[in-house]
């Protein structure tokens, strides 16, 4: 923590230590959304943690080991998600981590395409899943969906994931729904590795976003609704 602090001087941080701990932080609306998944431990521990955070009205993304640690029991994660009610939920899964939460379900092995999975995905979660790659796809519980095509490969690094778990989670602090938020991120995360370009690292891609927003500010052309890719 005090690294933490003593690196992001912009940023207040605040320890929590356990579920107990992260549900009485929340009781402060002001904490409108919450990310959970990176470096957190795959366990009982952060399984805790994720339902402090779905128990309610507040955003919730979740990503990485916050998925994982359902890998035994994804009904659990799935029960949870489905009581949520209105309150937006994204899931950002890798196609490791997808698999490990929905690939023993018959609806997503018999999927034809990458977009059919992440739309059956969504309507077992009753979650916004934005399943990445380089042709990351969204889909909406309702059936909506997007896939975004501005990636570029050298994406590809470690940590650039949790990176679009933050954008995402931003995005919906912001007043975003989940699946505007999540086709936005994606969008926003290509464009700035695009305007980074090879050789970038994950703590790059936040510094390159003043560039990102001044070219759509200039030119309402380029928005990422225009952008996005193919949405469905």
């Amino acid at each position: 923590m005090a690294v933490d602090a003593a690196t992001n001087l912009a940023v207040m941080v605040r320890e929590v230590d356990g579920a107990a701990a992260l549900a009485a932080v929340l009781e402060d609306r002001r904490f409108n959304a919450v990310a959970l998944g990176p470096g957190l431990g795959v366990g009982a521990a952060t399984r805790d943690l994720v339902h402090a955070a779905l128990a309610g009205p507040r955003a919730v993304v979740l990503d990485a080991d916050a998925l994982t640690s359902f890998a035994d029991d994804p009904e659990d994660l799935f029960a949870a998600l489905r009581k949520r009610g209105g309150a937006a939920t994204v899931l950002t899964p890798h196609d490791g981590e997808f698999s490990r939460l929905f690939g023993h379900l018959s609806e997503i092995r018999q999927a034809a395409s990458k977009l059919d999975k992440a739309r059956a995905a969504a309507a077992v979660a009753s979650a916004v899943v934005l399943l990445k790659g380089g042709d990351t796809t969204i889909a909406d519980l309702d059936g909506r969906a997007a896939i975004n095509a501005n990636a570029p490969a050298h994406l590809a690094t470690a940590g650039a994931g949790d990176v679009l778990t933050g954008f995402v989670a931003g995005l919906c602090a912001q007043g975003m729904d989940g699946f505007a938020a999540a086709m936005a991120a994606a969008w926003l995360h290509g464009a700035a590795a695009a305007a980074i370009g090879p050789g970038l690292i994950s703590e790059d891609l936040s510094e390159a976003m003043p560039r990102v927003y001044a070219r759509l500010f200039d030119s309402p052309q380029s928005s990422p609704a225009r952008l996005a890719g193919g949405r469905r």
